[in-house]
């Protein structure tokens, strides 16, 4: 669906892309996360053809859109099948949002018939037909995010491209935002959706790829980025017991954290050998939980 292998941006003195690789498979929503100016932004508009890397290639819907230079036939081609949400993106505020998906829906030559009722389906779709004929210039900010939305939904996009789609808005709206991505990826569009807001990208993307300072750091299911942290990082076990006990296995740290409480610190997941010895010393195990680490514990180790 979405292939880039070694991209390079250089701005003067500033490398925003450093050798990026990342894949995004069809029915994916992939959660694309990093700090501000981790180079997000950059690697989107490189996609769209909007800025120039230097070195590498990228891959758009089994298309070679860019190989050290664009393929401007192909760009356009595939720009036809996606579909882009801006960050930031200056709407017309003298146009409805009737008026606006028309003249978009133009842009992608589809027929007046066409557009008519495809503007009629999104702008039901995000709860804008109650202000369909109202200026744009007179919307709210989450009003204004939703026609964003559903301009990038015009064509019916096989590739629904994100960037920080959540900004701006309130919870009410976020909610709301989440339910519809979910909704255009049961249909079996795949959402490439950009952010650095931690919860958005844990609680509806299956896949997450990491970028630190032009660099994809991570990139796999929320629960293997989970699995291979808590393999480099170490597990952290929280056990309670009936009594007083004695934990004395190779590679462990024992820290006592209340009474019979115990915290176990171990680079493999011990459970079974816990159960073992402390059977052994006559006393019982109340509660033993592995605390899994958070995503943002994860973001955080990555980007230090």
């Amino acid at each position: 669906m979405l292939r880039i292998e070694n991209l390079i941006k250089i701005y003067k003195d500033i490398r925003a892309l450093d050798g990026l690789n990342l894949e995004v498979k069809e029915g994916q929503i992939y959660g694309f996360l990093g700090p501000n100016g981790a180079g997000k932004t950059t690697t989107i508009l490189s996609i769209l053809g909007m800025i120039f890397p230097q070195k590498g290639r990228i891959e758009v819907l089994g298309e070679e859109v860019f190989n050290g230079k664009f393929d401007e036939e192909k760009l356009i081609k595939v720009k036809y099948m996606i579909g882009y949400m801006p960050e930031d993106a200056t709407l017309w505020d003298f146009l409805t949002p009737m008026q606006t998906l028309d003249i978009i829906g133009e842009a992608f030559k589809m027929s007046k018939a066409e557009r008519q009722k495809r503007s009629e389906e999104l702008l039901k779709l995000v709860g804008l037909w109650d202000v369909k004929d109202k200026k744009v210039g007179k919307l709210s900010k989450g009003m204004r995010q939703r026609l964003l939305l559903a301009q990038a939904l015009i064509n019916d996009p096989e590739l629904l491209i994100l960037d920080e789609p959540m900004s701006g808005l309130d919870p009410k709206g976020i909610a709301e935002f989440k339910e519809l991505i979910r909704q255009f990826n049961k249909e079996g569009k795949t959402v490439f959706f950009s952010s650095h807001i931690l919860a958005h990208v844990e609680e509806i993307c299956d896949t997450v790829g990491v970028i630190v300072k032009g660099k994809l750091r991570a990139q796999d299911s929320l629960d293997n980025i989970k699995k291979e942290f808590l393999r480099r990082a170490g597990h952290t076990i929280l056990i309670e017991t009936n009594k007083p006990i004695h934990i004395d296995l190779e590679g462990v740290k024992v820290e006592v954290i209340g009474t019979n409480k115990y915290r176990i610190i171990t680079s493999k997941d011990v459970r079974e050998e816990l159960h073992d010895l402390i059977a052994v010393q006559n006393a019982k195990i109340l509660t033993m939980q592995i605390k899994e680490p958070s995503l943002e514990e994860i973001f955080l180790k990555m980007i230090e």
